[in-house]
C-alpha cells in the first residue's frame, strides 16, 4: 500500500482536483484505491456524490471507537472509494492533540487497511498544523500543487523548511508540480523555468488552466470520466505515469 498526500499550504491550488483525478487513473488501472478526504470543505467528498457526514465525526475516528473501514463509502467508479469528509473535520487539529502519539495517529488508523488497498490518496486541508504533520509521518509521498506564481510557490519554501526542522520528516518524498498554467502568461514561464532549476523533483508535467477542471464540479466527477480526450485530462494522465515513475524510483 502506499499512501500519497496531495498538499498545499495555500488553498485555491488544485489540491483537491489533483487527489480526485489522478486517484480516479489508479483505480482505472485495476489498483484499488482510497481518497480520503480530510478537509472539511469537503470538495472531493462533492465531486464523487457522497453525503459528507462521518458518524461521530472525527473525534469518533481518532479515538478508536469507529474505524476507518466501517465509514468508507464506494463511488460511482470501479475500485475506487472513498473515505468522506465531516464538518468535525475543522477540529481534527485539538483531537489529535488529546490523544496518544499525536503525530502518529493517522498512520495508526490507515495501517489496517493495508491488505485492502493498493493506493490511498489524502486530500488534505490547506494548513500547517497538527493534522498536516500526521499526513507528513502516514504517507510515502507528498504531492504539492501550485500555481506558478510568487506567493504560491513561496509555500513550497515554507513546507520544506518545516520538514527540515523535523527530523523524522527530512527523508520525506516531495513532489511539487504545477496547475492552472497559463502559457500566455510571462510571469507563469518565468517562475516554471527558475523553479525547475531549483527542485530537482519537481515534476515535468504542468496541468493547463482549463474550463474543463473547473467543470468538475458541475458533473461531480473526475476529469477524465467526463472529458477523457481534454487537454487538461491527458495532462493529468501523464502526470499518474510521472508519479508511479518517481514512486518506483524512490
Amino acid at each position: 500500500m502506499k499512501v500519497i498526500g496531495v498538499y498545499n499550504i495555500k488553498g485555491g491550488v488544485g489540491k483537491t482536483a489533483t487527489a480526485v483525478n489522478i486517484a480516479y487513473l489508479a483505480a482505472e488501472e485495476g489498483n484499488r484505491t482510497l481518497v480520503w478526504d480530510l478537509d472539511p470543505q469537503a470538495a472531493a467528498t462533492y465531486y464523487f456524490r457522497v453525503r459528507p457526514k462521518v458518524k461521530g465525526g472525527g473525534k469518533a475516528l481518532v479515538r478508536d471507537k469507529r474505524a476507518l473501514d466501517t465509514v468508507v463509502k464506494g463511488t460511482d467508479f470501479e475500485n475506487l472509494d472513498l473515505l468522506p469528509a465531516d464538518f468535525s473535520f475543522r477540529n481534527l487539529d485539538l483531537v489529535l492533540e488529546d490523544a496518544k502519539q499525536s503525530t502518529k495517529r493517522l498512520s495508526r488508523l490507515l495501517k489496517p487497511l493495508a491488505e485492502d488497498y493498493d493506493y490511498i490518496f489524502l486530500d488534505c486541508p490547506p494548513s500547517i498544523s497538527l493534522v498536516s504533520e500526521n499526513i507528513f509521518r502516514a504517507a510515502d509521498a507528498i504531492l504539492v500543487p501550485m500555481i506558478p506564481t510568487t506567493l504560491s510557490a513561496r509555500t513550497l519554501d515554507q513546507l520544506l523548511a518545516f520538514l527540515g526542522e523535523h527530523g523524522q520528516l527530512r527523508a520525506l518524498r516531495v513532489l511539487p508540480l504545477f496547475t492552472m498554467v497559463d502559457r500566455r502568461k510571462r510571469l507563469h514561464l518565468d517562475i516554471i523555468e527558475r523553479l525547475a532549476g531549483d527542485y530537482p523533483d519537481l515534476l515535468a508535467t504542468r496541468i493547463p488552466d482549463a474550463s474543463d477542471v473547473e467543470r468538475m464540479g458541475i458533473h461531480r466527477q473526475p476529469l477524465p470520466a467526463y472529458a477523457p480526450s481534454s487537454a487538461a485530462a491527458r495532462a493529468y494522465r501523464a502526470l499518474w505515469d510521472e508519479i508511479k515513475t518517481k514512486l518506483l524510483a524512490g
